[in-house]
Formats: C-alpha cells, sequence, structure tokens
C-alpha cells in the first residue's frame, strides 16, 4: 500500500519519461503520473510514481526528497490516500 509517492515541485518542463528514469535507480517504477490543468494543459508541478514495493519506494523518499531534479529543488514522499467524498448527504442547494 505504501509504494505509490507523491513528487511536488517540479519543473513545468518535466516529462512522465524523465520522472520514471530517475526513479528508476531505486527499483521498478511502476507508473509515473504528472497532474495538469485540464483548462490550459500546464504542467500544475506535481506528480505521482509508483514503485513495486514498500521498500524501493521508502528508499526513494529517503534519497530524493530535498534533491535537485531538472532545476527544482523537489519534494518526495509516501502519497496519501485520496479522501473519498460522501454522498451520502446528497449536497445540492437549498440543504441546511
Amino acid at each position: 500500500m505504501g509504494n505509490k509517492l507523491y513528487v511536488g515541485n517540479l519543473s513545468y518542463k518535466t516529462s512522465e519519461e524523465n520522472l520514471s528514469s530517475y526513479f528508476s535507480s531505486y527499483g521498478t517504477v511502476t507508473s509515473t503520473k504528472i497532474i495538469f490543468d485540464r483548462d490550459s494543459g500546464k504542467s500544475k508541478g506535481f506528480g505521482f510514481v509508483e514503485m513495486s514495493s514498500e521498500e524501493e519506494a521508502n528508499a526513494a523518499v529517503q534519497d530524493t526528497n530535498g534533491k535537485e531534479f531538472d532545476g527544482r529543488q523537489i519534494r518526495v514522499n509516501l502519497a496519501m490516500d485520496k479522501p473519498r467524498r460522501d454522498r451520502s448527504s446528497g449536497g445540492g442547494y437549498g440543504e441546511y
């Protein structure tokens, strides 16, 4: 469960291929995803890297957090699960 990394403060020119290559020295990268703004199509400056094991992910965090990558000092830590939205309240207008 703890093998997905959050990578922040990425350069806007960083590609998923570059990110994968950088983290591959810590083990097998199973996926990379840079987050882009849906309106402008530009990078939001952060992304996610998934490693094949928790041990590889922990080693990557230890060795890369605060290091320079593509001209920026990146922040790397274990990604948190996205909180689930409570859909039971229905939401909507006029509800108090």
